[in-house]
Parts: structure tokens; C-alpha cells; sequence
């Protein structure tokens, strides 16, 4: 059964679209041609954070990903193939992982709770948990820990894009993407860059994820054709 509240998200649908062409007319013929957004944002499916909003962007600026606790997970072929498609297709220049003070995630995933199926999502979290946790346990307040735990779940997404394929090939080739940490917070509405260093972050993964010697001389080995090693 409909109620009103469902009825009327087709009632401001069709009002909004009165309204766009009454501004212009093209709108929507042009964005069905193409997209062309500057940005890739991987954020978190939390409904009070919604991208284009915290931005100020407008449609087609953003190309956007968002699962519980903005989880950069190279198990996660959706968001392997959205960031390869990002980067390899669309050509964004930058990437954004945006975290939130307050995640209803992470909250989870600090309890000592079973919660099912969800628990094998949560275990990514947990991940980042244990790489921070002496810096973490030293943080007396709770709220003061969730947030630091955000702040650090984020530079730790950021990691994991890097390390992607993807995105090392198209920044020695190219000199973009460039990835960004932000932090959003409800309890103010404001947005905060982390100022991560992405170069910094770059040399950091290569040390050991290092792709930059098989990008520059074109080799692509299929997985059955891997190069041998010398014994």
C-alpha cells in the first residue's frame, strides 16, 4: 500500500522537473549524453550525509560510491569497478574517501557483538581498529575515540585506493587522479580536509605495491602468463 509521504516523492519529482526546464530547457538532453564529473566520492550510505548536498555540487560533478563506513575493500568488486571505471573511463582528477563523525558503522563494529553476515563487512573496520589500536585504548572518552577511529578509518581507505592498479598507472601516465581524506560532521554541517599528503601516500604504497616499473615499459601480463622468476 502507498501512503502520502510515498505519493509525494512523485509529486516533487514532477515539480522539480517543471522547474529545471523552466531554466533550461537542455538540461536533461545534455546530461543523458555524457558525464563528465571532475570527482569520484566514496562516502558512507548514512542518509545524513548526502554527497551532492555537503558539497554544494551539482548533478554530473560527482561520481559517487557510498557503502557502511566507507570501506575501500579490494574484495569488494563493486567498489573495484567503480573505481576502475572512475579513473580509467570517466578520467576523474580527484578522489575523494569522505568519513563522518558519528557512524553508525563503526559504533558497530567497536561492540563486542555478533551481528550476522554483517559482521564479515564490520571485520574491514575491525581491521583498522587493530592497526591503531595503541593510539586508539588511549583514548579515555568514547565519542573522542570514535572520532579519532573515523579519522583513521579514512586515512586507511585513502591507502587502499592508492594501492589500487588503477589509480598508480593513471598518476604516473597522466598526474591524476589525486586522492583527497575528508571528514564530514554532522553536529556542525562543516567539512574538513585532512590535508593527507598524497604523494607522500604514493611513495609510501610503492614500497611495497610499487607498479611503476611494469606501467612505464607496457607490460600487462595476463594472469596466465605471469613473468617467471629467476631461481
Amino acid at each position: 500500500m502507498k501512503d502520502d509521504r510515498y505519493i509525494k516523492i512523485f509529486e516533487d519529482n514532477q515539480r522539480w522537473v517543471e522547474d529545471i526546464n523552466n531554466t533550461d530547457i537542455d538540461f536533461f538532453a545534455r546530461h543523458y549524453e555524457e558525464q563528465n564529473p571532475d570527482y569520484l566520492y566514496i562516502g558512507c550510505s548514512d542518509s545524513r550525509v548526502p554527497a551532492n548536498e555537503i558539497t554544494g555540487l551539482s548533478m554530473g560533478d560527482l561520481f559517487v560510491h557510498r557503502n557502511l563506513g566507507n570501506v575501500v575493500a579490494n574484495s569488494d568488486m563493486n567498489m573495484m569497478s567503480i573505481l576502475q571505471y572512475a579513473v580509467e573511463v570517466l578520467e576523474v582528477k580527484h578522489i575523494v574517501v569522505c568519513g563522518h563523525y558519528g557512524c553508525g558503522a563503526l559504533k558497530a563494529a567497536m561492540l563486542p557483538h555478533k551481528f550476522g553476515v554483517l559482521d564479515n563487512w564490520l571485520r574491514n573496520i575491525r581491521d583498522v581498529y587493530r592497526f591503531h589500536k595503541l593510539e586508539l585504548n588511549e583514548i579515555k572518552d568514547l565519542e573522542q575515540r570514535m572520532d579519532r577511529l573515523s579519522e583513521v578509518n579514512v586515512e586507511e581507505q585513502v591507502l587502499n585506493v592508492v594501492k589500487s592498479s588503477s589509480v598508480q598507472e593513471s598518476y604516473l601516465k597522466k598526474g591524476y587522479p589525486v586522492v583527497h581524506g575528508w571528514m564530514y560532521d554532522m553536529r556542525n554541517g562543516l567539512l574538513k580536509d585532512m590535508n593527507i599528503d598524497f604523494k607522500a601516500t604514493l611513495q609510501k604504497v610503492q614500497e611495497i605495491y610499487n607498479l611503476e616499473e611494469d606501467i612505464n615499459n607496457n607490460n600487462h601480463y595476463p594472469i596466465y602468463q605471469y613473468p617467471k622468476t629467476s631461481k
